[in-house]
């Protein structure tokens, strides 16, 4: 080898190093921002002091002191790791009102007996009246499932509810939520670094649609889904065993690998038995294109007239407060026949693209 053609892999390798030094560096960052207990002022100088020590050791390699620089940051970032998996998931904080409590169910035969289902009166995101119910449901009188997208900013993101209806037009929400401490508000990036717990509450569905469209300002969609019944019972008991096990055993949310898609997602997978993976599976709000793609919605309409019968944050607006709120967020959008359970495993194994 020559000496220009070892001067260069030399220069390559360390400039890989600094790079991959780097990367690690910024994840340290964030971890020391988002767990380091205190305020402002402590998490801002637990990060300078961690950016102080990684651009010295960077400056010790770039200089061709390997064993300064490298060893020196592997030290302290394995102390950093060590420390990161010493933060565990707890269900003993002082939590936002509305994810104060943690929904639990009992289950014998087709009868199911949930407490703590959220029914709260929205006057504002600040001013409400908490109510916390225990409610019986007959799964017998299952009889729908529907898909409700949330969104509020970027139309690649959306919050998912699942909305149970039965036979005599009462429907309850199961939403996958962030459980916020009363301190924290949501944050996408946090939601990388241990911020949240994570939840599963059952809701009155005036609840939990009414405050997002009425009181939020956000704009919901809904999809009825194409799924026979004992799946639809399947689905709703594993949302109360998901909800059961994180009474038992918290979890962190996280942004991309335990959310309110990637549940629902891995749920259903285990009933069906086969979902293929797609990246709309990150980019929750594209989600319904993806159940569209599987024929898990009506299919005598195009994805886009589906989405216009759906559009409910008019109606919602419109019925605020009112007894026949379910019923009238779904004025216009029909109806659709279950399949069985053979075809929808023809369906979920192929590809309608």
């Amino acid at each position: 080898m020559s000496a220009a053609t070892g001067s260069f892999l030399h220069v390559a390798a360390t400039r890989l190093a600094i790079s991959f030094m780097c990367l690690l560096a910024l994840w340290g960052a964030f971890c020391l921002w988002y767990q380091v207990p205190g305020g402002r002022v402590l998490k801002s100088l637990s990060v300078a002091l961690w950016v102080i020590f990684a651009l010295a050791m960077l400056v010790a390699l770039w200089q061709g002191r390997v064993a300064v620089g490298l060893v020196g940051f592997a030290v302290a970032f394995v102390g950093l790791l060590l420390w990161w998996q010493r933060i565990t998931p707890s269900n003993d904080r002082v939590w936002a009102d509305d994810v104060a409590q943690m929904t639990t169910g009992e289950v014998e035969g087709n009868r199911v007996v949930l407490h703590n289902v959220r029914n709260f009166d929205w006057r504002s995101n600040t001013d409400y009246t908490q109510r916390w119910e225990t409610r019986q449901f007959d799964l017998e009188r299952l009889d729908s499932v529907d898909m409700i997208l949330s969104y509020w900013s970027m139309q690649a993101i959306a919050h998912v509810l699942v909305s149970f209806g039965f036979n005599d037009g009462s429907h309850l929400v199961f939403s996958v939520e962030i459980r916020r401490e009363k301190s924290e508000s949501f944050s996408e990036i946090g939601g990388f670094f241990k911020e949240f717990e994570l939840s599963v509450i059952a809701c009155d569905e005036r609840d939990v649609v009414r405050v997002r469209t009425n009181v939020r300002g956000e704009d919901d969609y809904l999809y009825r889904i194409r799924m026979p019944v004992a799946d639809m019972r399947s689905l709703f008991l594993a949302y109360v065993g998901q909800a059961n096990a994180l009474v038992r055993a918290p979890r962190f949310y996280n942004t991309i690998t335990v959310n309110c898609t990637t549940l629902v997602y891995h749920m259903m997978k285990r009933i069906v038995g086969h979902l293929p993976l797609d990246y709309r599976l990150l980019f929750s709000g594209y989600l319904p294109e993806y159940v569209y793609k599987v024929g898990g919605l009506d299919m005598r309409y195009s994805l886009q007239e589906l989405r216009a019968l759906g559009h409910i944050t008019n109606r919602a607006k419109k019925s605020d407060r009112s007894e026949t709120f379910s019923a009238a967020i779904r004025e216009g959008v029909p109806r659709v026949a279950a399949p069985g359970s053979r075809e929808l495993q023809a369906i979920v194994g192929g590809d309608r693209g």
